[in-house]
């Protein structure tokens, strides 16, 4: 059956994600990993892991942050400490990692995820040498390109199929400073509702939300991927994991799609013809909630990324 991979906000937004059908749970403090939807100090992870074993879910920590020389004692002090409460899966994407894992004396498995590097099975196969369970696909490929690192690849599979994607990360002012070269301004605008900063590009009329944590600023997607409809090449082809990503987003919103992906999910493997039947009335409830600056649309899947 296929993973349904979510990322909670809290310990206790984790109870109700379970109840609604999530099999998986990102968790973990941001100084490690790259924009989570929620943080986790170390006591809230060790509560969230035993309150996710008990349901017989898995638990995986984000340690898929860019690290310098001076994080790195920090970062085996912490992977220390993801052995000690004994999460499911690690997700990494520095080499650093990987070495600090395998110091221990049972290594938990790890997820390989180095964002927009992933895309092509040599790269899946190459990290499953060294350690590594699964690939977490880059968000740029289109659908052929999944299906052809699913099919020659020796490790899991995880693609996200709901959610803001990541389209810009520094700790400098280089958007700003581009907009200044070519003597254009780009706005910035306070939404009221949900207090999120928005870059305003009125050529296009996109909104990018912007977020600055431990690891920077980020710039997102001016779009939610949404491929609750598109689901039946992903499931057919035998994807590992379907991961809704939900940073930025609110409890209710992760909720809704939480358990409208795992209706889907649950009705293709029932039966597939029902799948199709009913698929396009699966996406409403989530309709209904999408934010107004915010459309949907179908990320790379059916498209070429253009450079």
């Amino acid at each position: 059956m296929t993973e349904l991979l979510v990322t909670p906000k809290s310990v206790a937004h984790i109870e109700t994600l379970i109840e609604k059908g999530a099999d998986a749970f990102v968790i973990g403090e941001q100084k490690f990993g790259l924009r989570l939807a929620g943080e986790f100090d170390r006591t809230a992870m060790r509560e969230a892991v035993e309150l996710i074993h008990a349901h017989g879910k898995k638990a995986y920590a984000a340690v898929n942050g860019i690290f310098h020389n001076y994080h790195l004692n920090a970062v085996e002090d912490y992977i220390d400490f993801l052995h000690e409460i004994r999460v499911d899966r690690i997700i990494f994407g520095d080499p650093a990692v990987v070495m600090y894992v395998k110091a221990q004396q049972d290594p938990i498995p790890l997820n390989w995820d180095a964002e927009a590097l992933v895309t092509n099975y040599f790269q899946c196969n190459y990290w499953g040498k060294r350690g590594a369970k699964r690939a977490v696909l880059a968000r740029e490929l289109n659908l052929e390109e999944i299906l052809n690192i699913k099919a020659h690849a020796e490790v899991e599979i995880e693609v996200q199929v709901h959610g803001m994607t990541c389209m810009f990360q520094s700790k400098r002012m280089l958007l700003g400073n581009y907009y200044t070269f070519q003597d254009r301004q780009m706005k910035i605008k306070r939404n009221e509702t949900n207090k999120d900063l928005l870059l305003y590009d009125e050529e296009r009329e996109n909104q990018y939300p912007v977020f600055e944590d431990y690891n920077g600023t980020h710039i997102m997607s001016p779009n939610d991927i949404c491929l609750i409809e598109e689901l039946e090449p992903l499931l057919e082809a035998g994807i590992d994991s379907l991961k809704i990503d939900g940073v930025l987003h609110t409890e209710e919103y992760i909720n809704v799609c939480t358990e409208q992906y795992r209706e889907a999910i649950d009705l293709y493997h029932e039966d597939p013809e029902a799948y199709e039947d009913e698929k396009f009335m699966l996406v409403d409830p989530i309709e209904a909630i999408q934010p107004d600056h915010r459309p949907f649309d179908e990320g790379f899947l059916f498209k070429h990324t253009v450079y």
